[in-house]
């Protein structure tokens, strides 16, 4: 098993697509990236902390390849946006990759200077180094899934979903 931590807006959008994906075997939303140790929901949505809302992707390589993961994630979410996803506004809503060694590195930039060229601006997507990741609460945790009906979910999630299953139907 291998690990991966992304943030592309809205943890809750990145976890409901990847934990639909073959060869994903848990995806878990929390916070990178920022100074506080253990930050609650409301402390990074303050952007005081510098923790930006990421998903911990656990996948077996096997199975889907952290480059593909890379390519979904970059279909998922628009990486030329400069911190912030549509409404969600804020440093904590940065495209973000945090590589977990070198070969998860030099992919990352290998991926975006492939892609740079397929957008109509550049991608702003950084790639910080990994320090810790802090689970987010539990209510947190398969939002999407257990609030389908709830308005962020009906106006944000769903379509981004039904995009993704369309596009990479291959991958669920």
């Amino acid at each position: 098993m291998q690990e991966a931590i992304l943030g592309g807006g809205c943890f809750w959008c990145l976890e409901a697509i990847f934990k639909r994906i073959k060869g994903v075997k848990e995806v878990i939303s929390g916070y990178s990236g920022g100074k506080r140790k253990n930050p609650t929901y409301e402390q990074v949505c303050s952007a005081a902390t510098g923790h930006a809302e990421v998903v911990k992707i656990i996948f077996d390589d096997n199975i889907i390849s952290y480059e593909e993961l890379l390519e979904i994630f970059f279909s998922i979410h628009d990486p030329t946006q400069l911190n912030r996803q549509g409404v969600d506004i804020g440093t904590q809503y940065r495209s973000v990759i945090f590589p977990l060694n070198e070969s998860q590195e030099k992919i990352a930039k290998e991926v975006i200077e492939k892609l740079n060229p397929k957008f109509n601006n550049k991608i702003v997507t950084t790639i910080e180094p990994f320090e810790a990741f802090y689970e987010a609460e539990e209510y947190h945790q398969n939002y999407y899934d257990n609030n389908p009906y709830q308005d962020y979910c009906q106006v944000v999630i769903a379509p981004k979903l039904q995009k993704f299953l369309r596009e990479f139907e291959d991958k669920v």
